[in-house]
């Protein structure tokens, strides 16, 4: 008999507050610090509090405000293409981790844990797989952090993550269960892999020149397209990543012309990325509708601290603004350099945040290194592998 989408989602639920003792870790050593009376921290000025967490704080941000700005972290949660064949391996003496695969085991209706163990590589990569891995292995990783260096998630104020780390990052501040959240990244990947299929297409990495105009070279490449009788073509801009650093997606042909023409458009390099579609553009219209059906059956709440969406670089603000955005991240670029712009604003002089990267791959380090170097200087990678979280101070 088939269950439907509303009683699954309340098994969900159910895995969520059954299987797993203690997440998300975020309101739980939220919560803690308020029981204990952790209160002895610096005040900060209106301003500043402005530029931590935004307006109308929860009583949650509020505690956290009385924190001083360089007594602050922020966690980056990456996205797909940061996986690889052994991550995971080390976490499961951590806390929830192994409760964790359990659950995704129940959920996704395979071993995800042995696929992140021991492959195959070729099915990792996946996106119906992929999502799903990078998922739980960052929240892996935000087990690990707690049990090494527990303040770091106690004086957590911000938190984002790059196109399927937004989920992650949601699930850590609150906002969504873990099992449902989980869900939602199943039926995402799902639906993003049956739109990869229906159109040949991709994406490719460009590093532009400083005359580089990637607005009138998409054009051009969509010109190319219509003179081999392509009908509404789609070649844009998917990811900002970093100054002259973008990521461009659509038609195959609008991909291949890039890069047959990449120094005619000012492009240092082109490389094309091992995905199966163009994500975050209109040819990922079709996945809209599923994702927004599940999404509107599991369980949204305000996040607990700041949590930015890949939309427009903003700070959620409601259940409502979750749901919305997250659907609309389909069909929209990822604004990651505008992101670390908004997490990273700072008035000359004022200390930042320690920032970890929680997760497989230190790729978000590396945009943040040259988006700002300063901020770059208090980040710290927490791996998924054996090796000890390491610290990448210049």
């Amino acid at each position: 008999m088939r269950v439907s989408t509303s009683t699954f989602v309340n098994m969900l639920r159910l895995l969520s507050r059954t299987e797993l003792r203690s997440f998300p870790l975020c309101r739980n050593m939220s919560n803690n610090s308020l029981k204990n009376g952790t209160q002895n921290e610096t005040q900060i000025s209106p301003e500043d509090k402005g530029q931590i967490l935004g307006s109308d704080p929860t009583e949650n941000e509020q505690q956290r405000l009385k924190r001083s700005p360089n007594d602050c972290t922020v966690l980056l949660f990456p996205g797909q293409g940061s996986q690889f064949v052994g991550m995971g391996r080390g976490l499961l003496k951590y806390g929830n981790v192994k409760d964790m695969f359990a659950v995704a085991h129940k959920i996704l209706g395979y071993d995800l844990l042995s696929l992140c163990l021991n492959g195959p590589e070729e099915e990792l990569m996946k996106t119906v797989h992929c999502q799903p891995a990078v998922f739980v292995s960052s929240l892996a990783a935000v087990e690990r952090l707690n049990h090494e260096h527990p303040a770091a998630i106690e004086k957590c104020v911000a938190t984002a993550g790059f196109s399927v780390g937004e989920f992650a990052a949601l699930v850590f501040s609150g906002a969504i269960d873990f099992a449902e959240a989980l869900y939602a990244v199943k039926m995402r990947a799902e639906a993003m892999q049956k739109a990869s299929k229906m159109i040949p297409s991709g994406m490719v990495s460009v590093i532009g020149r400083p005359q580089a105009k990637y607005k009138h070279a998409c054009q051009q490449a969509k010109e190319h397209c219509l003179s081999l009788g392509i009908k509404e073509p789609v070649c844009s801009v998917a990811n900002y990543l970093f100054p002259d650093g973008r990521v461009i997606a659509g038609h195959k042909e609008a991909l291949d012309y890039l890069q047959q023409n990449s120094r005619k458009l000012h492009f240092q390099r082109v490389q094309l990325l091992p995905v199966s579609g163009a994500f975050h553009t209109t040819l990922m219209e079709s996945a809209i509708e599923p994702l927004r059906d599940v999404l509107n059956q599991v369980e949204v709440r305000r996040p607990e601290i700041r949590v930015y969406s890949n939309v427009d670089a903003k700070r959620y603000m409601n259940e409502d603004h979750v749901r919305r955005q997250l659907a609309r991240q389909l069909v929209s670029p990822v604004k990651w350099e505008q992101t670390l712009h908004e997490i990273y604003e700072r008035t000359q002089g004022q200390s930042f945040p320690d920032t970890y990267e929680v997760g497989p791959g230190k790729q978000l380090g590396a945009t943040l290194q040259r988006c700002n170097m300063k901020a770059y200087k208090s980040y710290t990678h927490v791996d998924v592998t054996t090796h000890c979280y390491t610290e990448e101070s210049q």
